[in-house]
């Protein structure tokens, strides 16, 4: 813990150097200090591809235990993981999630090597039961997973998890499974959609890939937003990151909403969501 808290002090002096080490986690002002972070790297120009700002969303609530949540700039998610009274406090708690996993990101050991790539896919091996010599075969899912790390050398896991957030989501959604039926073979897909980040686009064929689903299943959109939402709550008391869940409840409820655009008034969209969570608490 003291070599980590070290560690963690050596980053501060080199992002922030007009900031004390020793004093940075004492009555921090985590908001201002996270702004200052990622503004200091943007100017180093060591951002993520995908460049914008730090965003700060508070779920409409009309009382206590308050929910904040912080994307950072490449789309990495945090949320409060206390309970907050205040939405000033569950702000702020966020911003602190986000500062400690933003610092540790610039640790050398959350930088992909060739030690992290042989670690963590004998890590895949053993969580599958599956064979270490997939590795060397992109048609296999540790050999996929290998060639990924493999073309992602150099990158921080934060920067690694921007590519990983769209192929989760595929996974998801099924249209990896759709893929691998017309023959395409993982390192083309892989390929193809390395190029792409999330974005409104990607979200919208998403939701109409699940409104399709609910054509044919109705009802399985509602289901799948209250696991969305009851994974969602946990990874964030957690104190974990949770853009996957967060992906998902915003795909499914833009799915839901084109549903019902259709059939129902601006004023009871409210009660339709209502009802179709109904059970979720």
């Amino acid at each position: 813990m003291d070599r980590t808290l070290e560690s963690l002090q050596l980053v501060i002096a080199q992002v922030l150097p007009h900031r004390d080490p020793a004093l940075v986690f004492k009555d921090l002002n985590a908001v201002a200090i996270l702004q200052e972070f990622w503004e200091s790297k943007q100017k180093q120009k060591a951002i993520f591809q995908s460049e914008g700002i730090i965003v700060y969303e508070s779920l409409s609530s009309l009382g206590p235990p308050f929910v904040s949540y912080v994307t950072l700039p490449g789309g990495s998610c945090f949320g409060n993981f206390q309970s907050c009274s205040s939405r000033a406090e569950a702000r702020r708690d966020a911003a602190k999630v986000a500062l400690i996993n933003s610092l540790f990101n610039e640790l050398p050991c959350r930088r992909i090597t060739k030690e992290f790539i042989i670690e963590s896919v004998r890590e895949a091996v053993s969580s599958t039961s599956g064979n270490l010599k997939d590795a060397d075969d992109p048609s296999t899912s540790i050999g996929a997973y290998h060639y990924m790390l493999e073309s992602n050398i150099g990158k921080t896991m934060l920067e690694f998890q921007e590519l990983m957030i769209v192929f989760q989501l595929l996974h998801w959604n099924g249209s990896l499974k759709a893929l691998r039926e017309t023959k395409c073979s993982r390192q083309e897909v892989i390929s193809y959609y390395s190029q792409y980040s999330l974005d409104e686009k990607m979200r919208s064929h998403m939701a109409l890939d699940w409104i399709m689903k609910e054509q044919e299943s109705p009802g399985i959109i509602s289901q799948e937003l209250q696991v969305a939402l009851r994974e969602l709550e946990e990874v964030r008391k957690a104190g974990q990151e949770l853009r996957f869940y967060k992906e998902k409840k915003e795909i499914l409820s833009l799915a839901l909403s084109q549903i019902y655009s259709d059939q129902v008034t601006t004023s009871s969209w409210d009660d339709q969501m209502s009802l179709a969570l109904h059970g979720y608490q």
